[in-house]
């Protein structure tokens, strides 16, 4: 290791620890590896959701290759097997993200700091597992492949096209993927290879349906982005709030990150993404990541330290004794619990007696994972827009999600959510029983 990089790789390993120390699994996670599953059992790709008794049929299944690769992580390790592919995801995210500092001329010190920064800004993102963890490292290695090339144009950018046809399989991101490959050829690349810079344009959004969907692609992604939740911004498409202190933390540490990019002086297409990107997470804040991914190396170059001594040998060898505590503490640790545990689990299914089980999105989906039937779970868009509706009511909390509890016997709903207690003053319902994640009640 060169001495002038130290607290930039320290930077990276202590963001890597923290996340394997500290990761949860969260909503959006268990369905592809229940998914999966059924897919690598049956040989062929369902057409329907099969865990679910909410109507499905014809839904148009895309992320096939992301839905084995999650069964194949659930199946190696269970939730720790998961919490491990973030932190390996994280990990080489943030050596891409370095890289593409250096390459931008930034200093060993600016590199670190922003490095510290981007686990705070993006909470969500780098510390609860959900299906985002395999598109992470494949939009840092994207923006880092098209900073080279506005740097110094080669045939490389054609590896743009087997990336998109490669992450479509895998996660939806992709989307703001292309739309930032579409802002550097247009406003870039274009001005010095007009044909080269369309026929990668051409190339990488029809990469976008190599996908065992083929042409019905563009149904699937206009399913998601027309559903109920992106439609009510609900859970994970929710608008970016102050009121959300974890969005807070965000605008905190991205506005200065900002400030810094503008310094340095960005060519038109970043400029053009930083804006794009900026609207894309005050629109989903989910999507904030992609924001401060971006930002980043720009950022980094904006930074201007006054020439100092560098941090002593010792000190800095005496540091690294932290990411490798937080590694042992991974090891060692069982991972939080955020679903109803076995023994409720199991509970639940006895007292549904074969009938589907109304639960809420993140035990739905470790039901399904069980191999239980669930009324409805992720991926929720692909249930008819009524369904869908219904089920967002009564996970609000709302009058009308009461309907779906006159059709269940057994209802699994997490500690002090709405639904909980919404279901815990209705009189026809009792609580069975309960742990430390979730509350199960049954028909009086």
């Amino acid at each position: 290791m060169r001495i002038e990089s130290r607290l930039s790789w320290l930077a990276v390993a202590a963001g890597s620890a923290l996340c394997a120390s500290a990761a949860a699994v969260g909503a959006d996670a268990r369905w592809l590896a229940a998914l999966g599953g059924t897919i690598a059992r049956a040989g062929r790709i369902p057409s329907s959701i099969p865990y679910a008794a909410a109507p499905s049929h014809d839904w148009v299944n895309v992320p096939v290759l992301g839905e084995l690769v999650f069964h194949w992580l659930e199946a190696l390790g269970g939730d720790r097997g998961l919490v491990a592919a973030q932190a390996i995801a994280v990990a080489a995210t943030l050596t891409l993200v370095l890289r593409d500092m250096r390459a931008a001329g930034a200093s060993d010190g600016a590199r670190a700091l922003v490095i510290v920064g981007i686990p705070f800004a993006a909470v969500s993102a780098l510390f609860v597992v959900r299906a985002q963890l395999l598109s992470l490292p494949f939009f840092a290695l994207l923006v880092l492949l098209l900073r080279a090339e506005a740097r110094r144009a080669s045939l490389r950018v054609w590896l743009i096209v087997p990336l998109v046809a490669l992450w479509s399989n895998l996660h939806g991101a992709v989307l703001l993927g292309l739309l930032v490959v579409t802002a550097y050829l247009l406003l870039e690349r274009i001005k010095r290879d007009r044909w080269l810079a369309l026929g990668v344009l051409v190339g990488s959004w029809g990469a976008l349906f190599a996908t065992p969907a083929l042409a019905r692609t563009g149904d699937y992604y206009l399913g998601v982005l027309h559903g109920e939740p992106a439609a009510s911004g609900f859970g994970l498409w929710a608008t970016l709030s102050l009121r959300n202190p974890l969005d807070v933390l965000f605008v905190a540490v991205v506005v200065p990150l900002l400030w810094f990019a503008v310094r340095a002086q960005p060519r038109r297409w970043e400029l053009a993404c930083l804006a794009l990107l900026a609207a894309s997470a005050v629109h989903v804040g989910r999507n904030s990541v992609w924001l401060v991914l971006f930002v980043a190396a720009p950022a980094a170059a904006g930074i201007r330290f006054r020439r100092s001594r560098p941090a002593p040998g010792v000190l800095v060898a005496c540091a690294w004794a932290v990411p490798i505590l937080l590694v042992v503490t991974a090891f060692v640790r069982t991972p939080a619990q955020a679903v109803a545990g076995p023994v409720l689990r199991a509970d639940a299914a006895r007292l549904a007696a074969g009938k589907p089980i109304l639960a809420d999105a993140e035990d739905a989906e470790q039901l399904a994972l069980d191999g239980r039937r669930v009324w409805i779970a992720n991926p929720i868009d692909a249930f008819d827009r009524r369904d869908q509706k219904l089920y967002l009511s009564w996970l609000r909390g709302r009058p009308a999600g009461d309907a779906l509890l006159r059709r269940h016997d057994a209802v699994l709903v997490q500690v002090a959510s709405a639904a909980q207690r919404r279901i815990a003053h209705i009189r026809g319902f009792r609580e069975v029983a309960r742990d430390s994640a979730a509350v199960l009640y049954a028909r009086r």
